[in-house]
């Protein structure tokens, strides 16, 4: 079994199964699934799978957020899936044609953004080190521009290799549509054609061969299932080649160079009009763009515009918001007590140094609605600085750091702009965090005070005949895998909560309650054996995923019938689940108790 493999099977399991699923790729932290019926998936229990991060639904597109280990959590749902599924990303039914369009463009452009990033990283370095004296024709230097430029040159053959996958068509015929249109002898020169003269030119496009194999691909299936066995595998090729390709060249390549240098010059007269104030409004909310999954359209058009050779505004100003979050997350990193958040804050602080900003703001910084403020406000200022200096992505070089080296002019490159625009975000995360940030907030915002010195009592969560934990009649929790506590038979069929504190953990099959007490105490409140087979029947919950509860609150009530009709056990199970926290965790009470009563006893290893 593979480190993924229980995850995915989760994953595809609560999206709705593999028959639900349309189409999947993925881009830096997220599993971007086109769902046939995006009711069927569960989105608390996907929210609930130890790996993910949270769930985000935006443009027609079901998106799992995983964090930097996406690519190796998708190869294992692909490998599930079967490959097919993966490739095919042709789950348009029911989807606007923007939305569409959108997913189908960003289809063909994911997997070439590695490569594009290297060849990025690649073009910055010759720009710094021409900077720092490297002869301009020096062999080095050609050399390292060819292997910066190689990309973008050959781009469409890439383009196009992807899009015929994704439309269902032999990918090597996307190869062979996009070489024809990208041949050197007929770029930018006058070709009569019918008494028409058409001049074009290919190389560094996106759109041309993009539209063409959208033209192509209908002819490619029509003659792949009707032609001859004997001629098939060479005969739907060249008929497809000879009718698409000077179509394309001659008509649609000229109509798709149109439409990319609108999208252009529409960014630049929107962004024109007052470039300080549009990149500091863009700037201010992109992370809230990027929390609601919608900041995936501007990359588009984004990137369309630096494909087709035009620098662009939108992939600069990000920026700012980035290094802004390194700040935030390190800031926490320094200040809190807590082991697990000083961790996360670490954790978190160098994934958002290479641009991976998601694990820090789904696990840190949306929770607590103050950095949230401070993470938009540092985004802010980088928008200002971009919008002041006009800075731009000439290239694209990857996020975060490896990213200043895309924001180097090759024609005029200034380092002191892209200084500040990591400094001032990231100074005023940190120096705003230092200030605000308290190590006595959990992700809800409540309050959790360290373990008390002197201990802590947590109440019987039911009234019925109370036993050790070991005395269970499941093995797992016997055995005290799970943590120390208590078991319970129950005389009652309403489960409160033994503490006050948050609902950390509520299960979709509501078999199971998770509680953090103000003290520290993690508790898991578990009915029945076996109950999650029920899928929730003959359960009623009564509180919400991080509310807050006092000792005594209703948390659920369950039908003791259905348990007994089903065969299971309606035994209570309490454990206190960070039981390696505490010195010991002794049970209080044997035989008859009632809910409220005192259960078990945890004791602090300061009181060794």
């Amino acid at each position: 079994m593979g480190k993924y493999t229980q995850l995915a099977e989760s994953i595809i399991k609560n999206v709705g199964g593999k028959d639900n699923v349309g189409g999947l790729r993925h881009c830096v932290t997220r599993l971007r699934f086109n769902l046939k019926d995006e009711s069927l998936a569960d989105d608390e229990a996907i929210k609930n799978t130890d790996g993910v991060l949270t769930v985000v639904k935006a443009a027609g597109e079901y998106m799992v957020v995983i964090g930097e280990h996406v690519a190796d959590v998708y190869d294992e749902v692909c490998s599930q899936l079967g490959l097919n599924v993966a490739e095919s990303g042709d789950a348009t039914q029911g989807k606007s044609f923007l939305n569409t369009a959108l997913n189908f463009i960003g289809a063909c452009m994911g997997p070439t953004l590695n490569f594009l990033c290297a060849c990025g990283v690649l073009k910055g370095i010759s720009v710094v080190a021409t900077m720092m004296g490297l002869p301009a024709e020096s062999g080095v230097a050609l050399l390292l521009n060819a292997a910066a430029d190689c990309i973008f040159y050959s781009l469409p053959i890439i383009l196009g290799f992807n899009a015929a996958k994704n439309l269902g068509i032999d990918s090597y015929f996307g190869f062979l549509l996009a070489a024809a249109l990208t041949y050197p002898t007929i770029q930018g020169v006058d070709i009569n054609l019918f008494g028409f003269n058409v001049n074009a030119t290919y190389t560094s496009s996106f759109l041309p061969v993009v539209f063409g194999l959208l033209f192509a691909a209908p002819i490619y299936k029509w003659l792949d299932k009707r032609l001859p066995d004997v001629v098939r595998g060479f005969g739907t090729p060249l008929i497809t080649l000879a009718i698409s390709f000077p179509l394309t060249f001659a008509l649609i390549g000229p109509f798709a160079n149109m439409i990319g240098a609108g999208i252009n010059n529409a960014t630049n007269w929107l962004f024109g009009i007052s470039p300080i104030i549009g990149c500091t409004i863009l700037g201010f909310l992109w992370q809230i763009l990027v929390m609601f999954g919608i900041h995936g359209m501007l990359v588009v058009f984004a990137f369309y515009a630096l494909l087709e050779g035009n620098p662009s505004i939108i992939l600069a100003v990000p920026t700012g918001a980035t290094f802004g979050i390194v700040g935030i997350t390190l800031a926490i990193g320094l200040k809190a007590i807590n082991k697990n958040l000083k961790g996360q804050g670490f954790s978190s602080s160098l994934s958002s140094i290479f641009g991976v900003t998601e694990p820090a703001m789904y696990g840190l910084i949306i929770p607590r609605k103050v950095l949230l403020g401070v993470s938009c406000l540092c985004g802010g200022i980088g928008g200002l600085i971009a919008g002041l200096f006009g800075m731009k992505a000439y290239v694209y070089s990857g996020m975060g750091v490896f990213g200043l080296l895309g924001l180097l002019n090759p024609a005029n490159p200034q380092i002191i702009p892209i200084i500040l625009m990591v400094a001032l975000p990231f100074i005023t995360g940190f120096i705003l965090t230092s200030i605000t940030f308290k190590d006595d907030t959990n992700a809800a915002g409540n309050e959790v005070k360290a373990a008390p010195k002197a201990g802590a009592s947590i109440q019987a969560p039911i009234s019925g005949e109370i036993k050790n934990i070991t005395e269970s009649s499941d093995d797992a929790f016997a055995s005290e895998a799970l943590g120390k506590g208590v078991v319970i038979v129950p005389s009652d069929n309403k489960v409160s909560a033994p503490v006050s504190g948050v609902v950390k953990a509520l299960f979709p099959t509501k078999h199971a309650v998770g509680l953090l007490s103000d003290e520290g105490v993690e508790v898991l409140i578990h009915i029945g054996i076996d109950t999650v087979n029920l899928n929730g029947k003959g359960f009623e919950v009564s509180v919400k995923q991080d509310e807050r509860v006092k000792a005594g609150d209703l948390l659920v009530t369950f039908d003791k019938a259905v348990l007994k009709e089903a065969g299971y056990s309606d035994e209570v199970l309490m454990v206190v689940t960070n039981t390696a926290d505490y010195l010991d965790v002794v049970p209080m009470n044997t035989g008859a108790v009632k809910a409220g009563e005192n259960a078990v006893r945890v004791i602090p290893k300061e009181n060794a």
